[in-house]
């Protein structure tokens, strides 16, 4: 509770997928999701409906998660009327908070979507989002569509609300920088899988998998001087339908060995850390 766990790894990785799973608006082909000792998947009905308020998103592209056609009144009261919270009056005055709690002034609630800078839409999204009041928030990619200076006003108010409310963040983005300023935790992911996690001074400070390094090289920097960055890596991004055999990123790793194509690595679990990588694991667990 009041963490904030950070999701990093290339477009098309699966990061927006395990976000979507993670509030139960896809459903896992294996495994669970596990919230407060119960499994998301094993809950049912009204069950379900009550838990689902514990868990909210935020979606990337704000502009579409919005509706056009309707006010910002109606669209951050709707979470509250799909799970028959208050009266009509009483949403309202729900609303009028949220949006003092967003830095938005209560005169937006007459307005709509297209009336808005995308701040303030990600700002409409997000006092939708804690509308009913969660204990954890998926934000996939706040502030990608975002000028700089803006994305700064967002990120220092998600920080203010996760301390204010003891919210629970889940951030997912391809932004390093984002990630590195706002998680207490990092997870890697790299064709679907988690390939390492820990806390964020360690993967930032001291990466071990090959592609965490690669990706933290490949940031582009400010500094006069420096010019593009560059690393070596195998050519492009594998289909995802016909992953490459034993560990997924051999074919594109700047250290490949002979096993890292013939058996996945297992995990190596060091306090609270994790990496899957051959250079660090001990017995391969082989697979087909």
């Amino acid at each position: 509770a009041g963490e904030t766990f950070g999701i990093v790894g290339e477009s098309g990785c699966g990061k927006t997928t395990l976000g979507r799973l993670l509030v139960g608006l896809e459903q896992p082909t294996s495994g669970s999701v596990v919230f407060d000792g119960r499994a998301l998947g094993a809950q049912r009905g009204a069950e379900f409906r009550r838990r689902r308020r514990d868990l909210q998103m935020m979606f990337q592209d704000s502009a579409a998660a919005l509706d056009p056609r309707m006010p910002v009144s109606a669209l951050v009261a709707e979470p509250l009327a799909a799970q028959r919270i208050g009266t009509g009056r009483e949403r309202q005055a729900m609303v009028a908070e949220l949006l003092d709690a967003v830095g938005l002034p209560r005169a937006a609630a007459r307005r709509y979507p297209h009336e808005f800078s995308g701040g303030q839409r990600q700002r409409i999204a997000m006092a939708r989002a804690l509308a009913l009041k969660p204990k954890v928030i998926v934000a996939d990619e706040p502030v990608s569509a975002l000028d700089v200076s803006v994305q700064a006003q967002i990120l220092n108010l998600l920080q203010d609300l996760r301390r204010e409310l003891n919210l629970t963040f889940v951030i997912v983005s391809h932004n390093l920088a984002v990630v590195e300023h706002m998680a207490d935790r990092v997870a890697v992911m790299y064709l679907g899988r988690v390939i390492e996690a820990g806390p964020a001074e360690q993967i930032f400070g001291r990466p071990r998998h090959p592609y965490t390094k690669t990706l933290l090289d490949s940031v582009l920097t400010p500094e006069t001087g420096r010019g593009l960055p560059e690393f070596a890596l195998g050519p492009g991004f594998p289909n995802p339908l016909e992953p490459p055999s034993g560990c997924s990123f051999h074919p594109r790793c700047p250290k490949v060995m002979p096993e890292c194509a013939a058996a996945r690595p297992a995990a190596l679990h060091d306090g609270e850390a994790m990496v899957e990588c051959h250079l660090y694991s001990g017995a391969p667990e082989t697979v087909s």
